[in-house]
């Protein structure tokens, strides 16, 4: 079976931002290292790794946008209201155990790791409830 286009499309464009991340996350990185910025520079150079997370959001929604078919792009929008639900739930969860001194402070930039993570989790369980579906049907 042979992809549909707006996938293909997809993945391009999810990989150019992917790519554009780890040039972003690196060159930033060496920044800091080799030749501090400062002043407004260091504020600009420290949330460029930002901007391709925030691309890749984009990125999604241009899919959901071009998908054709209708039953699939119900199934994303129901995985991704599931994810961001749980994605919310779990720094919610997380704010509060800071809050009360339970666990130390994490970096807020893992919470779209946590969600791309959960997107992973969310798309081996379709796959699994599909080859159910097909075994038992």
């Amino acid at each position: 079976m042979s992809m549909p286009p707006e996938i293909k499309r997809y993945t391009v464009r999810l990989m150019s931002v992917m790519l554009l991340y780890g040039i972003t996350l690196v060159g930033v990185n060496l920044w800091f290292r080799y030749a501090t910025p400062t002043g407004i520079l260091a504020y600009v150079a420290a949330v460029l790794p930002a901007v391709p997370i925030a691309l890749v959001f984009v990125v999604i929604g241009r899919l959901l946008i071009e998908m054709r078919d209708e039953y699939i792009r119900a199934q994303m929008v129901h995985d991704l209201l599931i994810v961001t639900g749980a994605t919310l739930s779990i720094t919610t969860g997380w704010g509060f155990l800071e809050g009360f001194g339970l666990v130390g402070p994490t970096a807020h930039y893992y919470v779209a790791t946590l969600w791309f993570g959960l997107q992973g989790v969310a798309a081996c369980v379709r796959g699994i409830l599909r080859a159910r579906e097909r075994a038992i049907g």
